[in-house]
Parts: structure tokens; C-alpha cells; sequence
């Protein structure tokens, strides 16, 4: 099985993290009660799209969920065996005098970066969006995809 490894920058691939953003979790519960603008919060606020990572006998496939994003918000390209996903979701400025409300939803701009491996063919790679869901399809080298190898009996 081929892996696709998912480049972490080193704070989130450090055992320690947890400890180390302590103080920041602690300002963002007790901070994050004020009582900031949607712009501030949306300026504070980063995310990250989840991925479904798989591979078949023919590609490795990746669905990453981007709900409220069209394709022209979404940019993928390859660069030195790395295929990175960018894109922004963007705040949609919304007024109300006198009612409190809750944003709960994530805003701003993400970046999803993957190492290929290179038994894929990063030229062929197609990508299509459906109901928030972007898929890609990075087919396997012909050289690298199974093959079935038949055993004479003498």
C-alpha cells in the first residue's frame, strides 16, 4: 500500500504541543467569551477542512469537505511532489441591533498540503466538487498499479 504523507509544519507534529498551547487554549476559552466584531472574530479565526484519505488499486483519492465554497473559491496545484489545497471561506457580513448571536462556524482562509508519492501521476490529476465535497483523483503510474502474475503448475 502506498502512504500519503501529510506535511505538518513542526507545531503540530511535536508530542509536546499540547503542553506548549496550554496558555493559548486557556486565553481562547476565557478571551474568546468577549465581546469581539464578527470581523474581529473572523480575523482570529482559522480552520482547517477535514480529509478522507484512500487509495484503490487504480488512484488515491481524497475528499475534503468544504461546505459553502464554490470551486472558484478553491485553489490545488503541484509543486515539487507536494499538492496543496487553498482556499478562504469568507465572513458574510450580517447585521443585528438588538438580538445577541453565536458564530460558531469557522471563517478565513485554509491551506491543506500533502506529500505524493511517486507512484502517482501528478499530471492527471482531476478534481471535482459536489455538494460541498471536493474530490480529487491522483491516478497511480501504470508501473505502480498491482499486477496479477499467474503461476504455471508443472
Amino acid at each position: 500500500m502506498t502512504r500519503l504523507q501529510v506535511y505538518r509544519p513542526f507545531r503540530e507534529t511535536n508530542p509536546f504541543r499540547d503542553i506548549w498551547n496550554l496558555p493559548e487554549e486557556f486565553n481562547r476559552l476565557f478571551w474568546g467569551l468577549s465581546r469581539a466584531t464578527p470581523e474581529e472574530a473572523d480575523a482570529a479565526a482559522e480552520w482547517t477542512p477535514a480529509v478522507d484519505v484512500y487509495e484503490d488499486a487504480e488512484a488515491l483519492r481524497i475528499h475534503a469537505e468544504l461546505p459553502g465554497l464554490k470551486k472558484e473559491d478553491v485553489k490545488i496545484n503541484v509543486r515539487e511532489g507536494v499538492l496543496s489545497l487553498r482556499g478562504e471561506r469568507k465572513f458574510e457580513n450580517e447585521e443585528k441591533k438588538d438580538n445577541y448571536y453565536r458564530l460558531e462556524r469557522s471563517y478565513g482562509s485554509f491551506l491543506r498540503s500533502f506529500t505524493l508519492p511517486n507512484t502517482v501521476d501528478s499530471e492527471k490529476i482531476q478534481a471535482k466538487m459536489k455538494d460541498g465535497v471536493l474530490e480529487l483523483v491522483i491516478p497511480k503510474k501504470p508501473e505502480a498499479k498491482p499486477k496479477e502474475i499467474k503461476v504455471e503448475v508443472s
